[in-house]
């Protein structure tokens, strides 16, 4: 049996099966034990066989035999011969097959490549009717004759170009698509098109707008937006097409037939950014000719506005010809292309701003800031155009409303010029033709401050527009003078100064933001006029009701971008500090001080910045010491509140954290001696018995250091060289069972947990699993003491947690609590703390947090919990469904949805404690499930609407906080659950609201409003046939 027998045989059932007869028969020529003519006479009855698919199974043997063949294999007679065989047979399937495979070969010749396309021309109307994955390999062939034998198809000249846009029509398969517009595309470009210009436009635009949507799970990943971009570098791929493309994109542009109108603006917009891409390629002599017409056709869409984004796009368009138009000119003649397409817009847009109030002014001044922007030539242009007749209209203005409009169309001028500094690196110098604005300079710095400074201060937004002028004029390269720029800086220092803020928040914040801008190119100007302004604003000895240095700190903490002002604002700080601590005045203002260095280093990239040891040795280690000394009666007093502590804390983490691997092994050995020396007063608490207060609350500096110093702290825990981590646990372990400052004792947890979660030996976490096991023994504290272990257990828990490091015990010694009569209700509060996140148990802070830690404490707890609420007696009961809403309120979405059947029945139960954290947390659980998986509720509904409206109607018994989430959930049934599972509680929903609708909070009474109405507009049930 010959090898195409054996293949046709096997071909209908086992298609790899027929694939390796093939290649078998390709290895057999290779070795020669076959010859190409034995091959294609084997062949001679079956293609010749009456039955067409006979004939195309032959075909396609033959066509697998070559593509399983090495390039070298044949020769070039053969490679002809076959050519012209599989040409022959063409309308056989599976001779494109072949002819792909040939034309890769590298004796395949360009007469070859000419035979080939031509078999494909004389026969497309054929091959186009054929299916989709058929007409696709067509169309790849051509594609890949085009990639490798573009010579020989552009021989053939204009009859290339019509077999090419005959092959091409009339497609919708994305796939084939995409090649079609590939292929179109080099044609365009790197052909002479001009006799068939119409034609090959044709060929592409039949395809405008692209209106294809992808399906869902598309398994090409082919996008609306690709075909699109690919049609549009068509369209604009010639000058030739102008006479075709801008009349056809107009006329759609203006249609009014629903396919274009009426298809969510797509189309319009499509229009529009293909406009652009024209603009932007064809010539310019194609440009100039049609921008005045375009100009007539885009105005409507930017000055009757009907949709914002529209207008963008008409506005790329008109800024795409300006920047064709003013590209490589130097000349500010009339004449120019450009000065005769800016003439017609400078005069419609003076004219919409006679009238600075109407709603065409404002879009106006957009088209010139706009056009200006594209060229120093067009800035010219406009500013010589528009400039006079501006300051004439302000001068003439009768009201603050229209002054404000013409200041605005300044101000986006002046933006314009902005913007060409900042994209052209264009260097203004003080002649008129450079920089067109010299000559109104005085006019324009006058008119803008006295807008400013001389305008009543209720006139907030028109005192904006002026600040923002101003400060524009400050930006543009070499415009005002240092002087004048100064004056600015002082205006803006007045007006965050000194100026009343109720009421005017927005223009202090705004001044504070200029000031910002000006820091970035006279840094100078800010240290020398800003800060001793400021600085001389804050008190060295405030009173104690006295607030306003914080508004300063705003202001000073916002300029602290640039480098140089950062580290002069950071001295001039510390330098306040060492003024204001001994006077023992209030700790607010302290803290201030400190939360301003603080934000200021924030925005540093701290571990790159090469003043880090001087952060480090100016406010680490002083600022420490001082805390420390404070402590215990020699230091400003303070220094030891708990919120100052924490704030100094805060920072000294940021710096340590920043320092290398080798300081901070240094300051990791300060972690309790806090940098003070020996024979000090003060003494680290450790190891030592009923230490004051004060002294004890240093230990939040020291968790802070324990958290910055990383690894470090391994081997350095304490300044006792014989201290070991096991037996520092078991000091902690004692100070936060017996101490009574909650401050102190949550930042002693949070030791312990940073010490357990970076544990690096198994002993390390045995032992700290003992003590979660038993707080009491490992502190040798009186195990019948009264003492509530509960934040130690889950302190440990939650730092094994995290890690996952012998999570099972851990879950099941926490779960077990729950059912204790005595320690159960506070085990069930605890379990809101494993997984919530924490500022010092954090990456930033070297913790080791396992990446499924949450999945996995989630899939054991909830089967437990519910198992555990089903057994327990009445009194626990409600342990279980605390203890549930706390894992709940920190799992992702996706987690919780896996467990929603065993879920649903406790969060039902859940909404009747009285518990409102608990509530809160389950409803927030509803409201996800509700939206991700309202199947789900529709079994609950009735119990859900009752419980919910309860929630909502009764604020005696429910935080406001609840009766928002209530409602919430309540809103979102109508539009996730059936309209039929719900219609039966709809009267007792609207009617339950009504009491809700005078409820004493605002927000709650806006969302009992929204929840009416969804309950109100559902769709009655279809009681018609």
């Amino acid at each position: 049996m010959s090898d195409v027998q054996r293949y046709l045989l096997k071909v209908d059932e086992d298609k790899n099966g027929a694939q390796w007869i093939a290649e078998e028969t390709a290895e057999s020529l290779v070795s020669k034990s076959k010859s190409l003519i034995d091959i294609v006479q084997s062949l001679g009855e079956y293609i010749n066989n009456e039955d067409a698919s006979i004939r195309s199974k032959a075909v396609t043997y033959l066509s697998q035999v070559i593509s399983a063949l090495p390039d070298t294999t044949l020769s070039r007679q053969q490679i002809q011969v076959l050519c012209q065989f599989l040409c022959d047979r063409i309308e056989d399937g599976g001779a494109v097959s072949g002819l792909r495979s040939l034309q890769g070969l590298r004796r395949f010749n360009q007469d070859m490549a000419v035979m080939t396309f031509r078999a494909l021309t004389e026969h497309f109307q054929d091959l186009m009717i054929r299916p989709h994955s058929q007409r696709l390999q067509i169309l790849e062939l051509l594609n890949e004759l085009m990639l490798n034998h573009r010579a020989a198809l552009k021989s053939l000249g204009d009859d290339a170009i019509v077999g090419i846009t005959d092959l091409v029509s009339g497609e919708k398969d994305p796939r084939s698509l995409m090649i079609i517009f590939s292929v179109l595309h080099v044609i365009m470009v790197e052909w002479d098109v001009a006799a068939k210009a119409e034609t090959l436009f044709d060929s592409a635009f039949c395809y405008f707008p692209i209106t294809f949507r992808p399906p869902p799970d598309d398994p090409y990943g082919i996008t609306a937006q690709d075909l699109k971009n690919r049609l549009r570098s068509c369209i604009s791929a010639s000058s030739h097409f102008a006479s075709f493309a801008f009349p056809q994109l107009l006329e759609k542009l203006d249609s009014t037939s629903p396919n274009v109108k009426n298809f969510p603006n797509t189309p319009q917009k499509d229009v529009l950014r293909t406009l652009t891409a024209c603009a932007s390629l064809y010539n310019l002599a194609t440009v100039s000719k049609w921008s005045n017409t375009l100009w007539d056709s885009l105005k409507d869409e930017i000055l009757n506005v009907q949709e914002e984004d529209l207008a963008e796009d008409a506005l790329e368009a008109l800024q795409a010809i300006a920047t064709r138009l003013g590209k490589d000119l130097t000349s500010t003649g009339q004449t120019t292309h450009l000065a005769r397409y800016l003439k017609p817009i400078t005069k419609e847009c003076v004219e919409q701003l006679q009238e600075p109030q109407h709603m065409k002014a404002k879009p106006a001044g957009h088209i010139l800031s706009s056009l200006a922007a594209t060229s120093s030539i067009a800035l010219y242009l406009i500013v010589k155009g528009v400039v006079p007749s501006l300051l004439t209209l302000y001068q003439d203005a009768n009201s603050i409303a229209s002054q404000k409009s013409l200041l605005e169309v300044m101000v986006q001028i002046f933006n314009a010029a902005v913007v060409l500094d900042e994209t052209l690196g264009m260097a203004h110098t003080s002649t008129d033709a450079d920089n067109p604005l010299m000559p109104f300079k005085d006019r324009f710095f006058e008119l803008f401050s006295q807008a400013l400074m001389s305008t009543p201060s209720e006139e907030v937004t028109f005192r904006i527009v002026a600040l923002k002028g101003l400060t524009r004029l400050c930006q543009i390269r070499s415009y005002l003078q240092n002087s004048e720029i100064g004056m600015v800086v002082q205006y803006l220092d007045e007006i965050v100064l000194t100026e009343d803020p109720d009421g005017r928040e927005d223009v202090k914040n705004e001044a504070i933001q200029a000031l910002v801008e000006v820091s970035r190119s006279k840094p100078h100007l800010i240290i020398d006029l800003t800060f001793p302004a400021f600085m001389a604003n804050l008190p060295d000895q405030p009173t104690k009701d006295q607030t306003d240095y914080i508004i300063t700190l705003e202001g000073l903490a916002r300029l602290s971008v640039e480098k140089s002002i950062s580290e002069t604002l950071i001295r001039r700080l510390l330098s306040k500090l060492e003024i204001v601590l001994p006077t023992d005045g209030p700790a607010s203002y302290v803290q201030a001080l400190l939360s301003t260095i603080d934000f200021v280093l924030s925005r540093r990239d701290l571990p790159t910045d090469s003043s880090l040891s001087s952060y480090h040795e100016k406010i680490v280690v002083p600022y420490v010491r001082k805390a420390a000394l404070a402590s215990v009666g020699s230091g400003p007093q303070a220094l030891v509140e708990v919120t100052t502590l924490e704030i100094l804390g805060r920072l000294v983490g940021r710096i340590v954290c920043a320092l290398d691997e080798h300081k901070r092994r240094s300051v990791a050995t300060e972690t309790y001696t806090l940098f003070t020396q020996e024979g000090t007063p003060f003494k680290p608490i450790l190891y030592k018995q009923d230490m004051p207060e004060k002294q004890r609350l240093t230990m939040i500096l020291s968790t802070w250091i324990l958290a910055s110093v990383g690894q470090a702290a391994e081997t350095l825990y304490t300044v006792a060289d014989d201290v070991h981590i096991d037996s520092l646990l078991d000091e902690l372990t004692r100070l936060a069972l017996l101490e009574r400052n909650p401050s102190i004792q949550h930042y002693i947890l949070k030791q312990i947990a940073l010490l357990v979660n970076r544990s690096s030996t198994s002993k390390d976490l045995i032992h700290a699993l003992s003590i979660m096991m038993d707080p009491l023994k490992a502190a040798k504290i009186d195990p019948t003491s009264a003492i509530d272990v509960t934040p130690v257990t889950f302190w440990i828990a939650k730092a094994l947690l995290l890690r996952l490091s012998n999570t099972q015990e851990v879950l099941e010694h926490i779960l077990g609590l729950l059912s204790n009569k005595l320690h159960g209700p506070a085990s069930a509060r605890g379990f809101a703390l494993l997984l919530a996140p924490d500022e010092l148990i954090s990456k930033q802070y070297g913790a080791n947090i396992r990446l499924l830690a949450k999945q996995k404490v989630f899939s054991i707890c909830v089967p437990k919990i519910a198992a555990g609420f089903r057994a327990a007696d009445a009194s626990t009961k409600p342990n279980y469904l605390i203890a549930l809403s706390g894992i709940l309120k920190d799992v992702p979405t996706e987690v919780t949805m896996t467990e929603i059947a065993t879920l649903l029945p406790l969060l039902l139960q859940s909404l009747d404690l009285p518990d409102q954290q608990v509530k809160a947390a389950t409803i927030e659980s509803l409201v996800t499930i509700s939206q991700e998986s309202p199947a789900a509720v529709e079994g609950h509904v009735s119990s859900l609407v009752n419980r919910l409206l309860q929630a909502a109607a009764k604020p005696a018994e429910n935080t406001a906080n609840v009766r928002f989430l209530a409602l919430r959930c309540l809103q979102i049934f109508p539009r996730r659950v059936k309209d039929s599972v719900l219609l039966p509680y709809r009267s007792g929903i609207i009617k339950g609201i009504l009491s809700v609708l005078d409820d004493p909070k605002r927000h709650v009474r806006k969302m009992a409003v929204e929840c009416r109405a969804a309950w109100t507009n559902m769709d009655e049930p279809d009681t018609e046939g």
